[in-house]
This record gives C-alpha cells, sequence and structure tokens, in this order.
C-alpha cells in the first residue's frame, strides 16, 4: 500500500517512500498509532523511560525500556533484547502516548524487562532483509513437511527474528496438536530454534491481511486491535437478512463491523413497543410485517381468510396507542386515524422516460460480420427461389399452349370431315350420270 505521498513508476505503480515500512502518514504500518505530541514542539522534562517497538511493519508490537530517551525518537531502527539473541524493529510509539498504550492494554511496566540496547547498523538491517526473504520459503517447505506427517494443521505465517537463529511458526487447527515430531523436522530442515504458536482464524487474517467487501483493507489487519465476540442477533437487531456468505468475513467468522453500528439500533429500539406483533381493530386482526428503525414506521397488514390485505405503515406513537386501548377492551375503527389519511396520499410516480419529449435520431450504421455474411446467403437463396420459380411458370405455360394447339386441330379434322364427306359424294352421284 502507498501513501498520497509517494512516487510511481511509469505504470503507475506506487513506488514506496523507502522508509521500510514508517511513512509520516503511518498508512505503511499495520495498527500504527498517530503520535500527536510530536506537533506540538514540546520539551517533557519528565520522560516515560518506555517505548513502543513494532516488528515486521506493525504485524508484532512489544514494550522496552529506554533507558536514554534523548538517543532514541520514533522512529528509529533500533536493537533490542531477546531471548537467546537480538532482534531488530522500528519505534513506533514514545512519550506519554506509550503510559496510555500499556493500560489500553493491561501491561504492567513491571513486566517489561528486555531493553534497547543501540540504533541498528547496516549489517543489522542486511541481516533482517535476509530473514524476510526465507520466510515465504520455509512458509511452503513448512506446509509440505507438516502434511507428510499427517498433521491437521494449516501453517498461516513464519517470521525470522533480526538475528536469523529463531522463527516463530503460526498455525491454526482445530484442536490441539501433538507436533513434538514436527519441530524436530523443522530444526532439523531449516537450522534454527522453532517456536510454535496456535492462533485463531481472526488472528491469522490480521496477519495475512486482505481485502474486505467493502473495498477496504481489513479491519483487523489495520486498526483493529481487540476482537469483540459476534453473533446472529446483532443482525437481526439491525434488520440485516441472515446469509452466512454475506455475513463472513476473510477469516470464516461473522464481520466485526456488525458491531461497529449496534448501539445506535439498540438506541433507537428502546422507543419501540415490545409486543406489537398483532394489533386488533374493528376491520380485523393486523400482523406485523417489518420496522423501520430510523423512520420510526411500522408496516401492519390485516390477516385476511385468503392472503393478506396491503401494508400500512403505523408511526411508532399511532402504534403505542392503539395497543393501550386493546389492552383496556376498546379497539379503534381502522389502524389509520380520519386525520392522518391525508398524510397517507400516494405521490404520482414518474420514470425518467416519460419526461423524454426529444426524438433521438440514431445513426444509420451498416453492420458487419455474421449479419452481412446472413444476409447475403439469404439474397442468394432468394435469387435461387425466384429463378426456379421462373422456370417452372414456364414450363407450365409451354405445357398449356401444347394442350391449347391439340385441341384446335381436333375440332378442325372433326368439323372439316363431313365436309370432305359430302364432297366425295357430290363427286359420285355426277359419275354416275356421265355413264
Amino acid at each position: 500500500m502507498g501513501c498520497g505521498s509517494c512516487s510511481t513508476t511509469k505504470n503507475g505503480v506506487p513506488q514506496g517512500c523507502g522508509n521500510k515500512g514508517h511513512c509520516s502518514s503511518g498508512s505503511c504500518n499495520k495498527k500504527n498509532t498517530y503520535d500527536w505530541f510530536t506537533d506540538l514542539d514540546l520539551n517533557d522534562p519528565m520522560h516515560f523511560k518506555y517505548v513502543e517497538v513494532s516488528f515486521k511493519k506493525g504485524a508484532n508490537k512489544s514494550f522496552y525500556i529506554n533507558e536514554n530517551p534523548v538517543d532514541f525518537i520514533t522512529g528509529d531502527l533500533v536493537v533490542v533484547e531477546a531471548k537467546g539473541g537480538y532482534d531488530v524493529g522500528r519505534i513506533s510509539l514514545s512519550g506519554e502516548l506509550v503510559r496510555a498504550q500499556m493500560k489500553k492494554k493491561r501491561v504492567d511496566t513491571t513486566v517489561v524487562q528486555e531493553k534497547i540496547v543501540r540504533i541498528a547498523n547496516h549489517r543489522d538491517i542486511e541481516k533482517l532483509e535476509e530473514g524476510r526473504k526465507l520466510e515465504r520459503d520455509t512458509m511452503i517447505r513448512g506446509r509440505a513437511i507438516a502434511r507428510t506427517l499427517n498433521i491437521e494443521m494449516k501453517l498461516g505465517d513464519v517470521i525470522y527474528r533480526g538475528d536469523k537463529r529463531k522463527a516463530t511458526f503460526y498455525y491454526t487447527a482445530n484442536g490441539r496438536i501433538d507436533f513434538r515430531e514436527l519441530v524436530r523436522n523443522y530444526a532439523k530442515e531449516f537450522k534454527v530454534k522453532v517456536e510454535m504458536r496456535q492462533i485463531g482464524a481472526r488472528q491469522e487474517s490480521a496477519l495475512i491481511g486482505g481485502v474486505g467487501a467493502c473495498g477496504r483493507e481489513l479491519c483487523c489487519s489495520t486498526w483493529l486491535s481487540d476482537f469483540q465476540s459476534v453473533s446472529t442477533s446483532a443482525a437481526r437487531y439491525q434488520n440485516i437478512s441472515i446469509n452466512q456468505s454475506k455475513l463472513s468475513g476473510q477469516c470464516g467468522r461473522l464481520k466485526c463491523c456488525l458491531n461497529y453500528e449496534l448501539d445506535t439500533y439498540m438506541d433507537a429500539l428502546e422507543d419501540f413497543p415490545k409486543k406489537a406483533d398483532y394489533i386488533h381493530t374493528e376491520v380485523g386482526k393486523a400482523q406485523l410485517i417489518k420496522i423501520d428503525i430510523f423512520k420510526r414506521l411500522m408496516y401492519y397488514s390485516y390477516i385476511l381468510e385468503r392472503g393478506r390485505s396491503p401494508i400500512v405503515a403505523l408511526p411508532v406513537n399511532r402504534v403505542k396507542e392503539i395497543i393501550r386501548l386493546n389492552k383496556q377492551g376498546d379497539k379503534p375503527h381502522e389502524m389509520v386515524d380520519r386525520d392522518d389519511y391525508g398524510e397517507m396520499i400516494e405521490e404520482e410516480i414518474t420514470f425518467a422516460a416519460d419526461e423524454m419529449n426529444e426524438v433521438i435520431e440514431l445513426p444509420n450504421v451498416k453492420k458487419r460480420g455474421k449479419g452481412n455474411r446472413n444476409q447475403g446467403k439469404n439474397s442468394k437463396g432468394q435469387s435461387r427461389s425466384n429463378r426456379s420459380r421462373n422456370s417452372r411458370n414456364k414450363n407450365q405455360s409451354k405445357s398449356s399452349g401444347k394442350n391449347s394447339n391439340g385441341k384446335g386441330n381436333y375440332r378442325k379434322k372433326k368439323s372439316s370431315g363431313p365436309k370432305s364427306g359430302n364432297v366425295s359424294n357430290s363427286n359420285n352421284k355426277q359419275n354416275k350420270k356421265d355413264k
């Protein structure tokens, strides 16, 4: 993630400020606390000797003793004491804000024993970067080893200490696991001291990070430090449908943001009547359908033999009045008072299409591609069908002409028959007379 002051490359990718996870805006560090005392330019004569040091860009934070407050300030990369070695981190908070932070996290000053040793040099930074490069390969190899041993666990992250002598493996599992053999294999494979730390699903998502359904980075990986229990009743109070896929976060649990506005909804629901599922009027019995908390409306509908009547919106005060009358044994004439009928007249719904009076002329665009090909095929098919029709018509005309000529010749022959016969008979009579 790059802040607004970070420069970008040619492709628009944030290049980063190069301050190793601690920029002035605090957006490059997980769960960073803004030190607003630094802008006041105040000299504190009584320095608080404890500081907060963050490791791996805020993935882990601890408190250390700062015996020389003048030598170390917020943002310095320092070497701190650790069990069996040392670690390298950055001072994320100092001064009186550390006192408030320790009070918030309930950390007593007597518990803090480790101290800040010195400012980290270039060799310490090089070794720290080497350990960060080994973490991904170590996690992949560690998952493969756990799979070969048939151990039901999920390895979430691996963090090397600054001196590369110790590696902490964060994993999630459904129950307790006997990983003694696994630790021996890890120590033999990676040649470091191994620490196994079991975390929950929410801690895993906070450690890995990600983007939520709202489009922002996960709250647990940026600013949320304490995890409160979330139940489905929080969704019911806010009139949210119980959909497991929409209510679950990246960790597979209910989203923590369901508790953010719960107190506001609870305060608004205090003014609503408790037992208001059914109300009685002279018209009939009405059932509560839904409520609108911030508009202070309750929607009722009469129960009929078949189905329900139209839904009517009632204000909270009117529902309280009807419930009071029902307790006294009385019933109002209808759910809505006659004086309120004028306010319930529905407004005419107008659409944007009704307001359009102008005619939009679209340009004539010739279609390309498959449309023209289909048109060409259709035109060719039509021409072929027309040709076949023409040839059929010609054949029919020829056949009809032949039939008409044949009939005419037959009639002529039939009509000429008796004439030729009469001529021959007259010739025979003349020949007889001559004889």
